[in-house]
């Protein structure tokens, strides 16, 4: 990634069909001139086709017109407003499977993993460990009960040191809640 305002944690992984190095140009719309960053946290799944709407996608929905006149330039940039509408800087934290073709729209924050089904289209912040689906994506259910995904928000094994999660998959690729209360 050759894109300082995108920010990837480790063990992230982008899955493409033709090639991996495909995934910036995933992320639509990231104008310099905006300055907004996609972060993507620690151990993630981006299945291919996965797309990133950025800032710069937005249009102003205040003026007269829908079109986006000064970005072209030509004299046109005379119209540039002080400030692009701008939604915030995009976050997906960690241990999120973003499902293929899914695309996610600015500012938007997913919560620690979180699924996003396939072909959704993520309007919304989305909290840790739902599941969500559709256009506009909504939530179809969490992945566990309250206390099972508090004890996982405290445990935050993603920040762990590559020793002592490896030393721990048994127990991280299970659903024993128990198990990882007792590390």
């Amino acid at each position: 990634i050759k894109n300082p305002n995108i920010l990837v944690g480790d063990y992230t992984y982008y899955d493409d069909f033709d090639n991996p190095e495909n995934f910036e140009k995933n992320v639509l719309y990231h104008f310099d001139f905006i300055g907004d960053k996609l972060i993507i946290g620690k151990f993630c799944s981006i299945a291919s086709d996965v797309k990133f709407i950025m800032n710069g996608g937005n249009h102003r929905t205040d003026w007269l017109t829908n079109y986006p006149f000064p970005i072209f330039q030509n004299g046109w940039e005379i119209a540039m407003p002080e400030e692009w509408p701008h939604k915030g800087d995009t976050i997906i934290n960690n241990d999120v499977w973003l499902g293929y073709n899914a695309t996610i729209m600015p500012g938007v924050k997913v919560g620690d993993g979180a699924i996003i089904a396939a072909n959704s289209v993520v309007t919304k912040d989305v909290p840790a460990y739902a599941v969500v689906g559709g256009n506009p994506a909504t939530i179809i259910r969490k992945r566990f009960d309250e206390e099972t995904i508090s004890k996982l928000l405290e445990v935050r094994w993603w920040d762990w040191n590559i020793e002592k999660i490896t030393a721990n998959l048994q127990i991280i690729c299970s659903g024993d809640i128990a198990a990882l209360n007792d590390l």
